[in-house]
């Protein structure tokens, strides 16, 4: 018998409904560019504002699409019946936010510690026979999406903080537009055809010229270390981009779905544009720190 309202499991009615595979692209550029285009212009102005702003504003940013990007993953967890609790990973990733601009490093790894043992709190509460699956999910999805944004606060604790927080975002940008040129002009040799075929060496090759010449620019021009930081920045960036872009992309084929979400015009959803910088985000922080 179906249950009712009343009966149902918490975790069942806060869940978020799994998202639809949109409509496979004919472009071989692979995405509206019209429409993608104007979508990151955006989304590059508003975290400029907000560094140049009043820096806290860039900490609430990171917050929201922390937030946001965790409700997309819950939602296509869903897809293999995996019910993660979002209220309490939304509770714990503001407080590791929140812990972070304040303590550093240490007070986010502490809340993230703290998360924890709430998550499985609250799994084992709701008594679902699901509870070790949806909490081993909902700690991945916690240390993957809100442990390495809290990086992404700590780089305030660095010299020149909007600087880092340039070198963070444009890196990944970096990275995607030369891969995404190369690829599209002399893309032939896919890196990992069973994840993500339109991948292509040579787009790879794109990512680390436009890498280093971004890194160049940032890390020797304005920041003024020496050259070879620049070019372990330029390395590292690109691997990490393209290795959480991959990653992301098994998941989602483990899942069954083609994009985590569809709030972004031209790019998808809020995971589609972290996945790089999620990634990069504590080496950029640990190689700018040292």
């Amino acid at each position: 018998m179906e249950k009712n309202d009343g009966e149902r499991s918490v975790i069942d009615r806060l869940a978020p409904h799994p998202p639809q595979p949109p409509a496979a692209s004919t472009s071989r550029a692979g995405r509206n560019l019209r429409a993608a285009v104007p979508t990151a212009l955006v989304l590059l102005a508003l975290v400029a504002l907000s560094v140049v702003w009043k820096f806290e504003l860039f900490a609430v940013l990171v917050a929201v699409a922390v937030c946001i990007g965790l409700w997309e993953i819950a939602g296509a967890f869903l897809a293999r019946d995996v019910r993660i609790p979002i209220v309490p990973l939304w509770v714990g990733a503001l407080t590791m936010v929140v812990a972070t601009w304040y303590e550093g490093l240490g007070g986010g790894l502490i809340a993230f510690l703290l998360s924890i043992a709430a998550v499985f709190l609250w799994c084992v509460l709701d008594g679902s026979k699901r509870a070790p699956r949806d909490v081993m999910a909902a700690i991945f999805a916690l240390a993957w999406i809100a442990l390495l944004g809290c990086f992404a606060v700590a780089l305030a604790f660095l010299e020149q903080p909007a600087w880092m927080v340039a070198l963070l975002i444009l890196m990944p940008v970096a990275n995607d537009t030369g891969g995404w040129a190369f690829g599209v002009l002399w893309g032939k040799h896919p890196m990992s055809p069973t994840i993500s075929p339109k991948k292509s060496w040579e787009g790879f090759a794109g990512s680390l010229v436009c890498a280093l010449a971004v890194a160049f620019v940032l890390v020797y021009g304005v920041l003024d270390r020496p050259w070879y930081v620049a070019c372990i920045v330029a390395g590292v960036a690109a691997a990490c981009a393209t290795i959480g872009d991959l990653a992301e992309s098994l998941l989602k084929r483990d899942l069954g779905v083609k994009d985590m979400g569809s709030i972004f015009p031209g790019h998808g959803g809020m995971m589609d544009r972290l996945d790089s910088i999620l990634m990069w985000a504590p080496f950029c922080y640990l190689i700018m720190a040292w």
